[in-house]
């Protein structure tokens, strides 16, 4: 199919004056009239862009739309939405951008530079739509959206670098089980799990035997579309093109600092801290300590671009000595108008999202004692923790789906805490009667839900006629030790 030619000045004008403009106001092809007969239609944005703004037809051409001055650029169209936690950034990225077919029966014979992967990518036109709405709407309705932003977009040489480095990954490992197995399709389910823990910008999905697709992950999508909208991130002095050298360097921090305390790294690393007017560090220490490591200034690592992107979450593990886990870990809060969407697959939702995509680099730390300080806490190294396929649908899905029954199907239900003597629990702080939620306990479930607030005086949030605190998921403290006993130090 022949490129569709355009000048740069052509397309900035064009755009232009389609941004704060609905979806449907731009339509003037009629492309929304396939959705009365086709009421779930996909891509549906796209087609408005390329056939009512742009004027060329729809395809699925594994060669990029355009030729813009000559160069082949390849057009995307893609939601953003507000993020759900409140922050600096005013829109994230709504999920990950497909790319293209992972193709394994060709992948083996491509070289990056004249990929299919890499022609996609090389020259693009992003166009941004605000996906307005905290719920999946039907193919119709996104004629409400309105056009936000555009811009021409090429990937720095260091993100290039990473972009091969992942690719080589998937195309290696698709060759190595063309080498190893007598029928490698069967192996081809391994293409998307077994790598996750290695890619940094990319993933695979769906799995197999769904022909899979490269995407970028939601998160490197998220810190472009900041960019974009003017977020700043800090670079690092250096660079890590693969997790491969990223572990590296964390394995070198870890040979330096190991065995200091939390108030020996504050000092060493010239965090500012009042020794003399606190008594103890904030969790939040750990994260300064990370980044002052890496030589950054920025307060949290989600501003520093390689972590932003690549999807790389801090979390604090404080073990004892014999290496149990002492705590609970407090993961996001749930947002239930999403959440309890009856339309929308396990796999397409945020909860999914979080822990496939996303890794968390556990910093480790060991306490002399259950009454120590965190001040006095000993740095033992970094592990990164990957979320397994099995977990994801053996211990995350079922509370997913317990949490939409309880609130779809009006099974939630507040019940008053006894003694064992019969009588309500009182709370001391408030004098108020204690009560608790149907929600899926640790008891029973390695993720759960459990409240956070001030106190029971305070409880903002209401859901089903039931007035509660936010809600947030939980995962178990004995069983995140576990995962990384499984894990070896970085």
């Amino acid at each position: 199919m022949a490129l569709h030619n355009f000048t740069r000045e052509q397309l900035l004008l064009i755009l232009e004056n389609s941004v704060n403009k609905t979806l449907g106001e731009l339509d003037v092809k009629d492309v929304f009239n396939r959705t009365i007969t086709h009421p779930k239609i996909t891509g549906i944005a796209g087609d408005v862009i390329e056939q009512s703004v742009l004027g060329y037809p729809a395809n699925s051409d594994k060669k990029p739309d355009l030729l813009v001055d000559g160069l082949p650029t390849e057009l995307k169209t893609t939601g953003i939405r507000k993020p759900k936690k409140k922050g600096d950034f005013i829109y994230e990225a709504k999920e990950p951008m497909s790319i293209t077919a992972v193709s394994p029966d060709k992948i083996t014979s491509e070289e990056f530079d004249t990929s299919s992967f890499w022609s996609k990518l090389e020259h693009m036109l992003l166009v941004y739509y605000h996906y307005d709405s905290p719920v999946t709407v039907k193919a119709a309705d996104y004629a409400n959206f309105f056009i936000k932003g555009y811009h021409f977009h090429e990937f720095s040489d260091e993100e290039r670098e990473i972009l091969k480095n992942d690719w080589l990954i998937v195309r290696d490992f698709i060759q190595e089980l063309k080498d190893n197995h007598k029928n490698p399709k069967a192996e081809y389910p391994r293409i998307s799990s077994e790598l996750r823990k290695q890619l940094m910008l990319i993933d695979t999905a769906p799995k197999w035997p769904n022909a899979p697709r490269f995407r970028l992950k939601r998160a490197a999508v998220s810190t472009l579309v900041q960019k974009h909208f003017g977020a700043q991130f800090e670079q690092l002095d250096e660079t890590y093109s693969s997790f491969k050298e990223l572990d590296e360097e964390l394995h070198k921090l870890t040979v330096k600092y190991g065995g200091k305390t939390v108030r020996e790294l504050i000092k060493e690393l010239n965090i500012p801290f009042d020794f003399d007017g606190k008594k103890d560090a904030s969790k939040s220490i750990s994260e300064q300590i990370i980044i002052k490591m890496f030589g950054g200034a920025a307060r949290k690592l989600s501003k520093i671009e390689l972590f932003s992107k690549v999807g790389l979450m801090p979390k604090t593990v404080v073990q004892t000595k014999k290496g149990a886990r002492t705590e609970d870990t407090k993961l996001f809060k749930i947002d239930f108008a999403e959440w309890t969407d009856r339309d929308i697959m396990f796999e397409d939702s945020f909860a999914y999202n979080y822990f496939s995509a996303q890794q968390f680099l556990c910093i480790i730390f060991q306490e002399p004692s259950a009454k120590s300080l965190l001040l006095d806490n000993k740095f033992m190294g970094f592990k990164r923790l990957v979320f397994s396929d099995e977990i994801i649908e053996a211990e995350v899905k079922p509370v997913w789906k317990k949490v939409r029954d309880l609130v779809n199907n009006d099974k939630l239900v507040e019940t008053v805490m006894l003694k064992k003597d019969g009588t309500p629990i009182i709370n001391k702080k408030t004098q108020t009667v204690r009560t608790q939620l149907n929600f899926p306990k640790s008891e029973e479930h390695t993720f759960f839900v459990r409240g956070s607030g001030t106190d029971s005086n305070y409880k903002n949030f209401e859901l089903n006629g039931i007035r509660m605190y936010s809600q947030y998921i939980w995962m178990k403290g004995s069983v995140i030790n576990r995962m990384l006993e499984e894990v070896e130090f970085i």
